[in-house]
This record gives structure tokens, sequence and C-alpha cells, in this order.
């Protein structure tokens, strides 16, 4: 049926459930079965007149006053999320005669924007910023209704609770918070009863689920800042179980393997918790978060994990004294985990291997194996890290760079790492130490060095390195003939 058709029917609905004393969505007894309000609405309906709303009520009983509405807009988590709501809905409102409304938790509209005469409608029935559009303040409405039911809905004329929207029609969807689930608030696209549209609930639940997905965009990279900042603290408690948590008590980091849920209750503030099976551990508060510790006497020794990525031959991972050949992509794996102590999330070894084509699933089936392979001890998750006592040729290299030995940089360094990897990370860590590594030996005064370096894979095909060491080695150098021949060929 068309809008006004249906306006005419719920209206007739309303007159005969509220007006006739009716309990919403409870037919009498014995009495034949009459047209029913929605489910949804009629819970509403049930809800309002539980928290003693009135049908006749004139307008919304608390408005606030401007100051303090900034204020609580400033500090609101969806202030971030508002310039994608504003693309997703607010020209869509203006063109179809609607406002966008974005409130909070408790009902209160934060903003308001769209078409001016719609908004000059809205103003004469408070539907304006600052006012509270809960149930329990203005009844059965879109987003109080969506707030309370924690679901898309669509209230259409004299759906409404109050008599005085039944000449409106919203559609509203809940936003969540995505660290803790709750609902922070809710986004609502309302209009005169002509506007109606049956695509607006598709566009408002779109619009939710777009600022949920920014809201976790901008929760991993804090998740990522904090950790990077912290995990020294995690680090430095050695071989002792301990994890660090967000201010809200998500588990960011723990070690060792998966001896804790998800999430700890930390909102007490106490300095001890219960972990729920007879362990008590300790809260510290850092600058940001906090980390959990549980203190007693360490059992537990680190595995020794040595690896060898640099060069032509095959990569080789060390456990204790068993040696494992290396398949590329788990070399690679391990190399970036390597050369990030701290760790690294599915999503960013995602994006350091394979680059925006990636897929975390991928890399966690890839993790899971070679934990697997490398045995108990040597990988940790949340992040992925190495968590044994790890050392590797490439980082040797780096470290006498690093200090300034280059006798010994040149003498550790046999090759590019991991030549054949195309992963991007490691494409930029393979050209950097390179590059590093060649500038120091072309500076260095010292053609032994530099005759050392020409033999690596690197060196031999540098026309620089052969035409310095032709300067540098004396006239009656045993080495000058090779020096010329490969000159010939690197010219010709």
């Amino acid at each position: 049926m068309d809008a006004p058709e249906q306006a005419r029917r719920l209206s007739e609905l309303y007159d005969e459930v509220l007006g006739g004393g009716r309990v919403p969505g409870v037919p009498r007894p014995l009495e034949p079965r009459r047209l029913e309000p929605r489910p949804l609405v009629a819970e509403s309906w049930q809800r309002s007149l539980a928290a003693s709303v009135d049908p006749e009520l004139d307008g919304p009983p608390l408005v606030l006053a401007a100051e303090l509405l900034e204020s609580l807009r400033e500090a609101h988590p969806l202030r971030a999320v508002l310039p994608i709501l504003r693309a997703t809905l607010t020209s869509i409102a203006d063109e179809a005669s609607h406002i966008m409304i974005v409130t909070d938790a408790q009902g209160l509209i934060l903003w308001r924007e769209g078409a001016a005469d719609v908004r000059r409608q809205a103003d004469r029935i408070a539907l304006t910023e600052g006012a509270v559009w809960s149930e329990a303040a203005i009844g059965t409405n879109g987003m109080g209704t969506a707030l309370a039911a924690d679901q898309p809905v669509q209230i259409h004329s004299a759906e409404h609770l109050v008599r005085r929207i039944h000449a409106w029609t919203c559609a509203a969807a809940p936003v969540h918070d995505p660290d803790t689930g709750k609902v922070i608030g809710a986004v609502d696209v309302s209009g005169p009863l002509r506007t109606v549209h049956p695509a607006m609930m598709a566009l408002v639940t779109a619009a939710a689920q777009l600022a949920e997905g920014q809201l976790r965009v901008r929760m991993a990279t804090a998740d990522e800042t904090l950790r990077a900042r912290n995990m020294r603290h995690l680090i430095a408690l050695g071989d002792a179980p301990g994890a660090l948590l967000t201010p809200t008590g998500r588990v960011l980091a723990v070690q060792p393997l998966a001896w804790l849920p998800d999430r700890l209750d930390v909102s007490t503030g106490a300095s001890r918790i219960e972990l729920g099976d007879g362990r008590e551990a300790v809260v510290e508060q850092l600058d940001e978060g906090y980390l959990l510790r549980i203190p007693g006497p360490v059992r537990r020794r680190r595995p020794l994990l040595r690896l060898k990525l640099l060069g032509s031959g095959q990569p080789v991972a060390t456990v204790g004294t068993r040696e494992i050949a290396l398949t590329l992509r788990r070399a690679e794996v391990l190399a970036l985990l390597l050369l990030h102590p701290t760790g690294l999330t599915a999503e960013q070894l995602m994006l350091q291997l394979y680059g925006d084509e990636g897929n975390p699933a991928t890399v966690r089936a890839e993790m899971h194996r070679l934990r697997n392979l490398l045995g108990e001890g040597v990988l940790d998750t949340k992040p992925y890290r190495i968590v044994a006592d790890v050392s590797g040729d490439v980082t040797d290299v780096q470290v006498a760079l690093r200090r300034g030995d280059l006798a010994e940089a040149v003498e550790l360094y046999s090759g590019p790492l991991l030549g054949r990897s195309d992963a991007p990370a490691l494409r930029v860590e393979r050209a950097e130490l390179d590059a590093t590594l060649r500038r120091a030996v072309l500076d260095s005064p010292d053609a032994d060095l530099l005759w050392r370096f020409a033999q690596t894979s690197t060196g031999a095909e540098d026309l620089e390195v052969f035409e310095v060491l032709d300067r540098q080695l004396p006239p009656a150098d045993h080495r000058r003939p090779a020096v010329a021949a490969r000159l010939d060929r690197l010219v010709g």
C-alpha cells in the first residue's frame, strides 16, 4: 500500500489499541483476533508505557544546554567517524527531504544535518540537537527503539507512541564499540511522512556498519601503538608469565602461549585479580593500559633458535640441535618476526608478506603450521613473535654494522637476505642491508675488506666495487688480473 494508506491504517490500529485500553500485542480472551501492531512495535509500546510516557506528550522532557552538549560531543567516540556518516547519509538525506541524526547510547541527539526545510519542521517537534529521544523519554521512535532493541528498526507514522510524531517516518540502526561490543549510539534518518522510502532501513544499517568498521580500524591502530610503546614491560618479565592489556582489559600480548582469555575485568581498579582457575595475578598500571603478571618462581627455560637467512643456500632454522629446512614462505615469516622482536599481528604480517592483496586467514594458517614445525615455546601469539632465545645471520650483520665492526660484518655477510623473496617488506630490508654494507665497504680504505665483499654474490656484479679495487690494489698485487677480467666483463 502507498504511504498515506499505510499511515491511515496504522492510525486506526493506534486508536484501537491505545484508545481502547488494550495491552499492546496481547489480545483479550475470547475476542475475535484483531489487527495487531508489529511485535517489535508492540514490545516498544509496552516498554514506553511502563516508563510512564504519555501518548499525548508535547515534546521531549529533556533538552541539554549548548555548552554541555558540546562537551559531550567532544568526548564521544562517534565524533571520529562523523565524516564517514556524513559522506554516506547527508547528501542522500538532503535529496530525499530527510535529516541525518547521530545519538549517544542514551538517545541524546549529538548531531543533526540535512535539508533546511526538514530541519525547520523537526524543530517544531524538538527533533533537534541536545534533545533526548530515548524510549523512556518520548516513547517508540526510530533511534530510541533501535537503542532499546539493539537492532535496526524503521518506525512509520502511528507506530510512534506519541501522537505528535505521527507525521514522521524514521529508520535507525545502533552502532557498537568494537572493543567492548556495547552500544555507543545510533544513526538515524528521519523525514516527514510523505518522504518514506523502503531503502532507508538498508542505508542506515550500512552506515552503522561502516562506522563500526572505521572504529575497528582506529582500535587496531591504537592497539599497535600501545603494544609498540609498552611491549618492553612484557619482555622484561623474561620467562615469567605475563600479559599486556588495554585500558579496558582486552589482552594484547601474552606469554607463554594461550594461558589467558581474550579479556579480563580490570574495571574495579584492584591491584590483584583472580583468573578463575585458582591463580591470582598482579595488575600494574602503565602509562597506557596494564601489565599483568603472576608472581612466583620460574621453571621454564627458553629454547634456542638460530636462523640462517642470508645467501643463496637453503634457509635453515635450528631449534636447539635440531636443524629444520625452511620453505621460502616460512623463512619469510621468521625473517619478519626476527626483524620485529616486539611482534606483528596477522594483519601486519599479511601486509608485509603480500601487500594489499593478502588475507590474514592465510597468515594464521601458516603460523599454525610453523608453530607445530618448530615446537613448543618458540613462537607466541597476540601478537605473533619469537619468544625463544633467537639469533640470526642477518641481525648479526646489522649489529656489527651498528657498532662499526666492518670486518666482522663482511665476514658474516654471505649474500642478500632471502634473495628469492618478493615479499614487499623483505625487499625493503634486503635493499637497505645491502646498500648500507656496500657503502661502508666502498668508503673504507681497506682494499682487503673490499676484495672480500667482492667475493659475495652482491659484490661480484658491482662495477663500482671493482673500479675502486682497481684503484686501491698495489700494482703487483696477485688479485689484479682477476679484477681486470671482471672489469672487462662488467663494462663490456
